[in-house]
């Protein structure tokens, strides 16, 4: 919080925060303040926050593991991002974005992917979004020993895509 102060604070998988820490973060932000653990002056902050979850946090509320306070207090503007499979058009600009990002990691000059390797990307259900896509991409470029990505370059699950049940 205080490094952020001035600006924007991004929580991530605010559903899997303790109980105990949802008492904490609640009073820091209804109060702007904050005390450090084993501190004993007050530290006054501004800060934006913006929250991701990919759980139901109505449900954790029900189920008595999210706070309704916080939530009502973080859920001041709420934007609702679909899943990457409802977002199919998504696939082939992100998958560019990524090849780019680890051909400089990984200092190689992968140009694109193959025609199939496309199909297959399109067909899979990404069940880990964005995330699974980029950590898939890495893995076909650290492996890919030509120009396009092909298939084989691919982890077995997104390969088979068309013979698994969409979610």
């Amino acid at each position: 919080f205080q490094l952020a102060s001035g600006g924007s604070l991004f929580l991530d998988e605010i559903g899997s925060i303790p109980v105990e820490m949802q008492v904490k973060l609640l009073r820091a932000l209804q109060e702007s303040e904050f005390e450090r653990v084993g501190g004993i002056k007050t530290i006054r902050v501004d800060v934006r926050l913006v929250a991701a979850t990919n759980s139901d946090l109505k449900k954790e509320i029900a189920a008595g593991t999210f706070r309704e306070d916080l939530y009502y207090r973080l859920n001041v503007v709420p934007i609702r991002l679909p899943p990457l499979r409802e977002r199919a058009e998504d696939v082939p600009l992100l998958v560019r974005h990524f090849i780019e990002k680890f051909n400089t990691r990984l200092k190689k000059s992968v140009k694109g992917v193959e025609p199939e390797t496309e199909r297959l990307l399109a067909s899979h259900p990404w069940p880990g979004n964005i995330r699974e896509l980029e950590n898939v991409i890495e893995r076909a470029v650290l492996f890919c020993d030509r120009e396009r990505i092909a298939p084989e370059h691919l982890p077995p699950e997104v390969q088979n895509a068309n013979t698994l049940p969409r979610a």
